[in-house]
């Protein structure tokens, strides 16, 4: 449609976020009308959601600003199957004590992105194991596995790339579908949601629980997908060379949060601006118009945004006057990454490696070393050649020893 009736889809489009939906026309009709209703559901594989995860939370974030009500979905019990959408293998079966230890950290990344509350559009949270840990494997067979066909079931993708590649795909995997199609039809029932929102790798699973629903209840119910997105240079969203951007702070500090954005390729400025602000398309056009050396201004303006709405103005403010003092200045900050090493270690002296490991800067003494051979590591803004260096109480400066490795990430090293 060229023109879409509702403000949030209007939104989500200008913005770029469609890849897919079911029922466009009626879709449409119901964003426009009355409190919207939709969910994503986040499996509780890790202690913390990530940059990956944005687009969604994004995609609730926006349906809010235009009357809808968001349901964020924790998959306490999905999380025991297992998603194996997207996935060569199957993942690691996780304890009942790890999944909800996962999930109070998983918690923690929703609160700055969306409100929630007892109020008609205000959020709200569920989580799957309320039922599916109810759920009697004779009432799922006869209930929920009679709307499903093995013939549609096998031509999933990710079904057809294991059989193709002869890699396993347990009958527990294969039930994901069923359980997911569940959610929705269980969150239709309790909370009148008619949308599920996803990643376009997560249509198959949405169009189950479209026609269950449908099926079951005589419902109309809705599916729409976000693309997934890669970096211009073809790497994964929200992985970098140390690892996933968290988006809890005891994971990932907001000045760690802020050089991620700031390293954003050139060609990826528009789109992430789009995607992961609330800059008004106004001044994202005249952002994506920056040239040459003023797409650095558009990086900055990207970087304080997405701070911003994670951790607060504050924050976003230290982070990008740290990052001045450390590539304007050449001098250390209190905002950088900070690792406690005993003072009885920095008065007999420390490998730089080590130290390096310390600070999050490499992940092992062997890479660090490897790091410092290429020149790839400075010590107080002073190059480290020798492997075998090492950092002492004497190179403290203002109680702190600043470690660097390339142009672009930097760390403190002090006593504690």
């Amino acid at each position: 449609m060229s023109q879409y009736k509702s403000e949030f889809l209007r939104e989500l489009s200008w913005r770029g976020f469609i890849k897919q939906m079911t029922h466009e026309a009626e879709l449409d009709a119901y964003c426009a009308s009355g409190t919207p209703v939709a969910y994503v559901g986040y499996d509780a594989t890790a202690d913390s959601l990530h940059v990956g995860h944005l687009m969604t939370i994004m995609m609730l974030r926006i349906l809010q600003r235009h009357g809808g009500k968001p349901v964020a979905l924790m998959g306490g019990g999905t999380t025991k199957v297992g998603d194996p959408t997207d996935k060569e293998k199957s993942r690691p079966l996780l304890t009942n004590d790890q999944i909800n230890a996962n999930i109070a950290g998983v918690k923690k990344a929703f609160q700055p992105y969306i409100r929630f509350g007892d109020g008609a559009s205000d959020a709200i949270m569920v989580n799957n194991a309320d039922w599916l840990d109810k759920l009697g494997y004779i009432e799922v067979l006869r209930d929920i596995g009679v709307h499903f066909t093995i013939n549609t079931m096998i031509k999933q993708e990710t079904v057809a790339r294991r059989l193709e590649s002869e890699q396993p795909y347990t009958f527990l995997e294969f039930n994901y579908l069923l359980m997911q199609s569940y959610d929705f039809l269980e969150l239709f029932k309790r909370h009148g949601c008619r949308m599920q929102f996803g990643g376009s790798d997560q249509w198959g699973n949405i169009l189950g629980g479209v026609d269950l629903v449908h099926k079951v209840e005589g419902g109309k119910a809705f599916g729409l997908t976000a693309h997934l997105i890669t970096t211009a240079s073809g790497g994964k969203m929200g992985k970098t060379a140390d690892g996933a951007v968290w988006l809890n702070a005891d994971k990932r500090s907001p000045y760690e949060y802020w050089q991620f954005w700031r390293n954003t390729e050139d060609a990826d400025v528009g789109r992430f601006l789009r995607f992961f602000t609330d800059l008004s398309q106004d001044e994202i056009i005249r952002l994506e118009a920056l040239k040459g050396a003023e797409i650095n201004d558009a990086k900055v303006a990207l970087a304080n945004a997405a701070t911003l709405l994670l951790h607060g103005d504050a924050a976003a403010k230290e982070a990008e006057a740290a990052a001045k003092a450390v590539f304007t200045a050449g001098a250390s900050s209190d905002s950088l990454p900070t690792a406690l090493v005993p003072q009885a270690e920095l008065d007999a002296g420390l490998l730089v490696a080590a130290a390096c490991t310390a600070a999050g800067l490499s992940k092992s003494n062997g890479e660090a070393r490897r790091l410092i051979e290429q020149g790839a590591i400075r010590v107080n803004d002073e190059a480290v050649t020798d492997p075998n260096a090492k950092v002492s109480a004497a190179d403290l400066k203002d109680g702190a020893i600043k470690l660097s490795a390339g142009k672009k990430r930097h760390a403190l090293i002090k006593a504690g």
